[in-house]
């Protein structure tokens, strides 16, 4: 409920509240407001529990698309495109990508004028020495 107030307007509070009321009122006034608000939370869990127990089944088909609500304004770009692009495989973000090549997509002999240019994963650096596979059309 004061998810929103810090300690520093707790204080503020306080002493307006101690300024206001003085010092002999303030315990009643905090005991009645502590009880007030434990009387309106008791109310509010009797009606939703009233609710629940004459709707039945019908008050779980209500909730549904309010649990569904509250899990969509809880994700954030990321988390859509990982669950409804990726299908959960988050590895693209994390930078921890599997290290075994697909098959096909390794060729072991050279392409025509070219040494030592072979289709990699890219995954493993060049050997020391070695130069970098240069596509000629591309360049």
């Amino acid at each position: 409920m004061f998810s929103n107030i810090g300690w520093g307007e707790m204080m503020v509070l306080l002493v307006a509240a101690l300024v206001i009321l003085g010092p002999e009122r303030l315990p009643g006034a905090i005991t009645w407001t502590t009880r007030s608000l434990r009387q309106v939370r008791d109310y509010a869990s009797g009606a939703s529990q009233q609710l629940k127990d004459e709707l039945g089944t019908d008050f779980d088909d209500l909730r549904k698309p309010l649990a569904d609500l509250n899990q969509l304004r809880g994700m954030t770009p990321r988390a859509v495109i990982t669950k409804h692009l990726l299908d959960g495989d988050d590895s693209i973000f994390t930078g921890k990508f599997d290290e075994k090549p697909q098959s096909g997509t390794q060729s072991s002999t050279p392409q025509s004028g070219t040494p030592n240019m072979t289709k990699s994963s890219g995954s493993s650096p060049l050997p020391t020495g070695d130069r970098p596979p240069i596509d000629p059309d591309a360049t």
